[in-house]
């Protein structure tokens, strides 16, 4: 392509994730939800892993799948200032940009080998839609990207917004057991756009073969109902 480059995915993401609502805003911050990560035929190669198990961590290098667009703004209004809020989109990690790609660091779990798929990756606290193209996988390394120091702007003021997550026990019961935990991290990481603060609403969010009902009173998120 004439001043361009041509990038196509090396692999899928499969995961719970099954609409954008509810997927947390940042990697990490569901820890306990795995995902995996299957490789195109064409890199299906063992060789192409050699060593990645070295690593606790990667970054993906992801296509904002659901956000293409024809034209670029300059400017975002990232949810977590309350939607109306506007800054630049390369001070955001905003997913409209004139290069639909993102960055996220996962935790490498371990490494599978099946007969189809050849080796997949099983990696925790991803924040990408299940069926997400992979454009590149990098290893995290602490000595290089660990930065002393470091501020984190206006979204530093977040860091620590959570919820706290009222679970009936009876309604729980219906989460597979081994889903029950990711869950609760994805519920109290708030997943609503942060200009919505009605006590009287209900959400709906799609988790798995799952559609989980909730409200939000103050800090105080309660589930209803799991379908």
């Amino acid at each position: 392509m004439e001043n361009g480059l041509l990038i196509k995915p090396v692999a899928y993401i499969r995961n719970d994730y099954k609409e954008k609502f509810g997927i947390p805003r940042q990697s990490g911050r569901a820890p306990s939800i795995l995902s995996e990560i299957v490789f195109e035929k064409e890199y299906q190669n063992p060789e192409a892993l050699r060593e990645i198990e070295g690593f606790s961590h990667l970054w993906l290098l992801f296509d904002f799948s659901l956000a293409h667009r024809n034209a670029w703004s300059p400017t975002v209004r990232p949810p977590r200032l309350g939607g109306n809020t506007r800054v630049g989109v390369f001070a955001s990690r905003s997913p409209f940009r004139p290069n639909p790609i993102g960055l996220s660091c996962v935790r490498l779990v371990r490494v599978e080998k099946r007969e189809k798929d050849g080796c997949v990756l099983i990696v925790s606290g991803a924040d990408l839609l299940d069926g997400t193209p992979i454009f590149d996988i990098k290893p995290y390394l602490p000595f290089a990207d660990c930065i002393e120091g470091a501020t984190g702007g206006y979204a530093s003021e977040h860091e620590n917004d959570t919820l706290q997550v009222n679970f009936p026990e009876a309604l729980l019961d219906k989460i597979a057991k081994g889903k029950r935990q990711g869950l609760l991290e994805a519920l109290a990481d708030d997943p609503r756009p942060s200009y919505q603060d009605d006590a009287t609403r209900v959400y709906g969010m799609r988790f798995g073969e799952y559609e989980i009902k909730f409200s939000v009173s103050d800090d105080l998120l309660t589930v209803i109902s799991v379908e």
